[in-house]
């Protein structure tokens, strides 16, 4: 067990009767979150503005911009960069060995704080000499309050009422509610057991010297170790509160995923480390033993899930082919009668099923971080079909199936493409949105969304000040900010954007307090950035300067696979097209249906490789340097972009942002919003 350090570091303190000369040391550990951490670190910058501060930020070798991002963009931030991944106590402890602030403040790297929150809780502090540790509110995404804000300890009892599920029943109750101390009022101040390790301000004299509880443990990797330190710190003869009267937003989860094995591992296995260290000898064997058993319970639960979540689209693939398959069999030899359906469907739909799953689980589409999950769908399909068939020429009992199994290798691909598309997007078809701040940062949102292959959400407006509202505005004034619920109430917006520039962060947070019952999403431009924060995401508008060749456009995706995908697509849209033109007929001529019919006229050329299914039009064609490689498209990327909008640099740019973030996927919405996008006048 990693001792207390406050003896390795008491004696490099100033003497006790010395005024610190820094009232708050910021320290934050960082892993692969550079975006969030550029929007962290300037939300300290302005709640620092009346105290001495230092930030310290501790990167835990990540293999994002982050390093570079701090070097360049913040050189008064004090960098440590970790050459492999430290764990979060142990990257805590390195910056607070060296930091000299009066309080610690421990921050993650995917929130942001509100413009009071250090002016705040240093001043709660020096009111209560007796208070070691202090936390604040903590607001999810939505605005709804976090329960980890305030905890109580696991203890055997508490452990059991929140496992059980009637901590969630019975928030309100002090037994069932215990351990989130749910039946304590959100908008007052307590003293409670622990916090928050997102955001925790702790007494340097609680941590380092005589009354010093030490520093964090470094037996926890990555969890738990918040909940210890508090421990230690309340048995040191520290008290630990809670405030209500400053906020942070917290984007939770960006660094790790609760599903993994990894995760359950750590987390559950430090909430045994804890029994152990502090409540093993407090309780009864019986109950500690079966704490331990809940626990390891849990954990066996979620690793359950975890399987099962692993083990489903395998067995959707399997049924989607066999239902195509079998779909295709029945078609073709119910007239012979049942003898060829029943073994068609007992040995040749099973076969291509199982063989297709297996080639794309080899081809690495259950790969949950692989960047195109779609193409290993077309090399299992192509797989399956190839070893079926050519097995039919060596048995010639299913010789006869060769033509059926042709027919539903597109039918097949339709289903697992599609069932792929609406479970790994967000339902954002539709979706509408309103830009809390300037007319200036409006438009240029309006102008990064436009240069996007496919924007989230369509941009209604923007509601500010009076003064905010200029005439020759592209996009039009909806409001003032103090009528944005109604907004939202009566018209449906399904999701606000706040430009940092203009919007104060203790205004977003009260913004997002008073629509958080208004199932709406919320989320920040960031300040002369390209991107847009939320829920936990970057969503990248553009792909940064237009000078030269994309280096990644290569390795994203080879040639072979856009061939893949065009000649598959293309005939599957040309088994489609006689029911698609048929039901087009029953359009208006400017239908986004007729429109798409009207570009299937050129399947031909897909077939002779002289246009791709998804590429450039003939304008931007021209506007494109050649060594970018960016064939004809028949659906071409700006297709739901009418031409005054994009001007000839929007035009590149929007070439720029598909050739960098181009898929499978993505030419799928594409060629779908070429059918349900309005015709361009």
């Amino acid at each position: 067990m990693t001792r207390p350090l406050q003896d390795e570091i008491a004696s490099s303190d100033a003497p006790a009767s010395a005024a610190p000369a820094v009232d708050v040391s910021v320290v934050i550990v960082n892993y692969n979150v550079c975006e969030f951490l550029v929007q962290a670190i300037r939300s300290v910058q302005q709640a620092s503005r009346n105290l001495t501060c230092e930030i310290w930020v501790v990167d835990n070798n990540s293999i994002d911009d982050s390093v570079e991002t701090l070097r360049r963009d913040f050189p008064d931030v004090r960098l440590i960069a970790n050459e492999n991944n430290a764990g979060f106590g142990t990257a805590n402890n390195q910056a607070i060995r060296q930091s000299k602030g009066e309080f610690v403040f421990i921050l993650n790297p995917d929130t942001i704080v509100q413009e009071d929150t250090l002016d705040h809780m240093v001043a709660f502090m020096r009111t209560r000499p007796d208070c070691g540790a202090l936390g604040c509110q903590i607001l999810n995404p939505d605005g709804t309050f976090a329960p980890e804000s305030r905890r109580a300890f696991p203890t055997p009892q508490i452990a059991f009422w929140r496992m059980t599920g009637l901590g969630r029943l019975f928030p309100s109750s002090r037994r069932f509610g215990g351990y989130n101390m749910t039946y304590l009022p959100v908008d007052e101040a307590n003293e409670v057991d622990a916090l928050s390790g997102s955001c925790m301000m702790t007494r340097r004299e609680a941590l380092i010297g005589p009354r010093g509880a030490g520093m964090f443990d470094e037996d926890f990797f990555m969890y738990g170790e918040d909940l210890d330190l508090c421990f230690r710190i309340q048995q040191a003869g520290w008290s630990i509160w809670y405030t209500p009267d400053t906020r942070i937003i917290h984007y939770k989860g960006e660094s790790t995923k609760k599903g993994e094995i990894r995760y359950v591992r750590l987390f559950y296995g430090a909430m045994l480390l804890f029994i152990e260290k502090h409540l093993q000898e407090q309780h009864s064997t019986f109950l500690a033993s079966a704490l331990r058993l809940a626990i390891m319970f849990r954990a066996f639960l979620t690793l359950v899930g975890n399987v099962f979540r692993r083990v489903l689209p395998p067995v959707v693939d399997l049924a989607g082919i066999f239902g195509a398959t079998a779909l295709m069999g029945v078609l073709r030899y119910a007239q012979t009668g049942g003898t060829f359906t029943t073994f068609f469907l007992a040995t040749v739909a099973p076969a291509f099923a199982i063989l297709s799953v297996v080639g794309i689980a080899a081809s690495g589409g259950y790969d949950r971080a692989r960047r195109h999950p779609l193409l290993p769908v077309f090399i299992g399909l192509l797989t399956g079909f190839f070893l079926v068939a050519a097995l039919s020429f060596f048995v010639q009992q299913i010789a006869f199936s060769r033509f059926a199994l042709l027919t539903s290798l597109p039918l097949s691909a339709l289903v697992l493409s599609l069932w792929r598309f609406l479970s790994t997007r967000e339902r954002l078809a539709g979706r509408t949105a309103l830009l809390v701040g300037s007319a200036q940062e409006a438009d240029r949102l309006r102008r990064l969304m436009a240069s996007h292959p496919r924007p989230e959400f369509q941009l209604k407006g923007f509601v500010g000040n009076e003064e905010s509202h200029e005439n020759d505005a592209s996009l039009p004034h909806i409001g003032r900010p103090s009528g944005l619920r109604d907004l939202v109430r009566i018209r449906g917006y399904d999701d606000i954007v706040f430009a940092a520039r203009d919007v104060s962060n203790q205004d977003i947070m009260n913004h997002m307090e008073v629509l958080r019952d208004l199932n709406v999403q919320f989320r920040i431009l960031s300040i002369g950035g390209d991107h847009i924060i939320g829920k936990a995401t970057i969503n990248h508008l553009t792909a940064g300067t237009l000078d030269g060749k994309p280096p990644e456009v290569i390795q994203l995706r080879s040639p072979f696979a856009r061939k893949a995908f065009d000649v598959t697509g293309a005939c599957l849209l040309t088994l489609l097209l006689p029911f698609l033109w048929l039901v087009s007929r029953g359009t208006r001529r400017t239908s986004g249906l007729r429109r798409g019919v009207a570009l299937l006229t050129g399947l031909p050329a897909v077939f002779a490789g002289t246009r791709s299914l998804v590429g450039a039009s003939e304008h931007m064609s021209q506007l494109i340097p050649a060594n970018w490689g960016m064939p004809l498209g028949l659906f071409p990327v700006s297709n739901s972009l009418s031409a005054e909008e994009l001007e000839d640099e929007d035009l590149l740019r929007t070439a720029w942002q598909y050739l960098t973030h181009q898929g499978p996927t993505l030419d799928i919405a594409i060629i779908l919003a070429g059918f349900t996008a309005p015709r361009i006048p």
